[in-house]
């Protein structure tokens, strides 16, 4: 009897230890959606303008990459001052969202996504001063889909959006002006020349 009962606790042990086979097939198909999403992601499908879309229509650009030693380009709304606070920032093209939260100081919130423009080359978008964010780190995006909106970073600057690319994912935030320019690419050139 002794014996029994060590061998039946075994078994069910044994049992209830196995995985379901319905969660075997759970975990596939949400692998499955990962990769496509990743395959369609990959393909950038060019690049538009994060604001005005797709041609900045509304916008100009008010301190242009390297103008005092600026590392992106200051999106503001034609009619100046805050008139473009809370206009939407769309995404420049298709990428992932690496990083989406508040980091404050001269930043506020700050939006980076990174762009895949074959197996080997990407590259990263970073939005600040947004007035809202409207995704998360880890979503998937396509050119175009609505990331923010326009910010002044709690009245600190009149409302504008700082746009950066970089050649070199994954930089630290830095402080958005440097003579060094090593890293960085010319936003509004590199959209101009990648266009679909």
């Amino acid at each position: 009897m002794k014996y029994f009962f060590l061998i039946f606790s075994l078994v069910i042990l044994i049992f209830s230890c196995k995985p379901k086979a319905e969660n075997k097939v759970k975990n596939t198909s949400i692998a499955k959606v990962d990769v496509v999403q990743q395959d369609t992601i990959k393909k950038t499908n060019g690049f538009d303008f994060p604001v005005g879309k797709p041609n900045a229509k509304g916008y100009y650009n008010a301190q242009k990459f390297t103008e005092n030693n600026h590392l992106g380009d200051d999106w503001n709304g034609i009619k100046g001052g805050n008139s473009d606070l809370g206009d939407n920032i769309y995404t420049i093209a298709n990428g992932y969202v690496s990083f989406a939260k508040n980091i404050e100081g001269g930043w506020g919130n700050v939006i980076r996504i990174v762009h895949y423009i074959n197996d080997t080359e990407k590259v990263e978008s970073l939005y600040a001063h947004c007035d809202t964010i409207q995704v998360k780190k880890g979503d998937y995006v396509a050119k175009g889909d609505l990331i923010g909106t326009i910010g002044n970073n709690n009245g600190q600057y009149w409302a504008h959006l700082h746009l950066e690319l970089r050649n070199e994912v994954g930089l630290p935030i830095g402080g958005g002006y440097d003579t060094d320019t090593t890293g960085y690419l010319n936003p509004t050139e590199y959209i101009k020349n990648n266009r679909n």
